[in-house]
């Protein structure tokens, strides 16, 4: 029954893209626009649903948050988690100073231990929480991602404080980011 829906979306939103694109004098109403928009983010939902469960993706960072809510814009291709498989990145780094990894920040690679996803299909949004451990120590992940493809994932280690990313989801193979060298 959810594939027949999806597909119906589907049909209905190239309906209305064709329509679109065939005149340029035709406007979509407002409760058009809606039930595309609908269409649009049940489509990302199941496409995030096996991004998330082949653990082949990118948080690409477009704000850092520590745990007193100061939060500031950075770069997304040195600001990243990237999950591949049993591997796993977390990085941070700044493109105005030199760091422990060469790019400004600090670089955790290591194994993904725990795995567990929870989809919540009324507000089309995954939890994925998952441990990370690294050579220099283990961390929590708790991800939240909604079907507008934004995410924000909060980190945690053994130490009392966490940082939070907040970003967008990429596949590995669209990413740009770039992995600076392992901090010891």
């Amino acid at each position: 029954m959810k594939l027949t829906t999806v597909n119906l979306f589907l049909v209905f939103g190239f309906i209305l893209i064709s329509l679109n694109s065939n005149s340029q004098d035709v406007k979509l109403s407002r409760q058009e626009r809606k039930e595309v928009r609908k269409a649009q983010m049940a489509l990302n939902f199941h496409i995030l649903d096996s991004l998330l469960n082949a653990k082949s993706f990118v948080l690409e960072a477009d704000y850092l948050q520590n745990g007193y809510g100061f939060r500031i814009p950075v770069i997304s291709s040195l600001n990243f988690i990237k999950v591949d498989s049993t591997y796993g990145v977390l990085q941070t780094g700044s493109a105005f100073m030199l760091g422990y990894n060469g790019v400004g920040g600090v670089t955790a690679a290591g194994k993904i231990g725990k795995w567990e996803i929870s989809k919540d299909p009324k507000n089309l949004s995954y939890v994925v929480h998952f441990n990370l451990l690294t050579n220099i120590g283990y961390y929590d992940v708790l991800m939240n991602v909604s079907s507008d493809n934004r995410a924000s994932a909060t980190i945690s280690g053994l130490g009392r404080g966490t940082l939070t990313w907040q970003g967008h989801l990429e596949t590995i193979s669209n990413s740009g980011v770039y992995k600076g060298q392992d901090t010891i």
